[in-house]
């Protein structure tokens, strides 16, 4: 079975979504999920920022196993493609059977911004006296647009929304397809109760001297060693929470170069909310990096919803 774009997003919601990544994440700190490291092979197709890579992502799971192959071109944007693009393979792990392989680039999209809104509704009760209003966004694409979807599901109080972007233009046209929004300065994006850093940028953008004195920061660009999104001043001034420690740490530029320690496990908190001091008084980053058993999950979802 070939599942496409298209069929993906006519039963993939974040209603579901939501709650099947909650449990994944529980799943893998729990240690129940099988994910080695993935493997990433540079294209070698540019000899500047056009290089693109290709990854390979494998994990088993509950009753199924998966594979998700991504490619990530950031040259793409100017030719007006998709800069990611995917393709999951699930199997049965009873059996090894084929059960269908399905493009992966909207699963990919929507399990970003669902480790997102999984984080918001994890986190913020711990951490905010009053519940947030303000959302300010650093980037303009793909996952801007996702993140504002996936958060009103776990954020209804959402107010006002900053959009900053390098691209003036992209930040303004984003604003007029949002109700609430406006293009704005980084500086006042950044100072939103919650912000979200979702851009491609290779040097760190988000600056700690303009974040809120108890801000929530949820970082999801830059993955990779070498990249940042984030300074060392907002890093190190910050309470680190981890999409998963082991992933974070070996993954995050934000991480490794600013030499931050990861303070918690997004899945243990989830589990176990009270285990954990979350700080009031200091902003807390909620770093990601992209798992195998998010895509996975996602996949079975999308999958048994085609069964019905």
């Amino acid at each position: 079975m070939y599942i496409s774009e298209q069929e993906v997003r006519s039963v993939l919601a974040y209603e579901a979504l939501i709650p099947e990544i909650r449990q994944a994440l529980i799943d893998f700190s729990a240690g129940r999920v099988n994910q080695p490291p993935r493997m990433i092979l540079r294209a070698d197709n540019a000899d500047d920022h056009r290089n693109g890579w290709f990854a390979v992502m494998p994990a088993v799971a509950g009753d199924v196993m998966g594979v998700k192959t991504v490619t990530w071109y950031p040259g793409n944007d100017a030719l007006g493609l998709h800069t990611h693009m995917a393709i999951v393979e699930l199997l049965s792990r009873a059996t090894g059977e084929p059960l269908a392989v399905m493009d992966g680039r909207l699963i990919t999209e929507m399990r970003t911004a669902a480790v997102s809104a999984v984080a918001f509704a994890a986190l913020a009760p711990l951490h905010f006296d009053v519940v947030p209003r303000s959302f300010g966004i650093l980037g303009s694409g793909v996952q801007a647009r996702a993140h504002i979807a996936a958060l009103r599901h776990v954020w209804p109080e959402m107010g006002e929304i900053r959009i900053w972007s390098r691209r003036t233009e992209n930040a303004s046209r984003l604003a007029d397809e949002t109700s609430n929004s406006r293009a704005a300065a980084i500086e006042e994006a950044s100072a939103a109760d919650v912000v979200l850093t979702a851009t491609s940028s290779q040097v760190p953008v988000l600056r700690g001297a303009f974040l809120k004195r108890n801000a929530l920061v949820l970082a999801v660009g830059a993955t990779g060693a070498s990249l940042r999104e984030l300074d060392d001043d907002a890093m190190l001034s910050s309470y680190v929470v981890a999409e998963a420690r082991s992933c974070v740490e070996r993954e995050s530029g934000d991480v490794l170069l600013s030499g931050a320690k990861v303070q918690a496990d997004l899945g243990e908190i989830l589990a176990a909310p009270s285990a954990v001091k979350i700080p009031r008084d200091r902003p807390i980053i909620s770093k990601s990096v992209g798992m195998a058993i998010e895509d996975i999950a996602a996949a079975r979802l999308v999958w048994k919803s085609l069964q019905r």
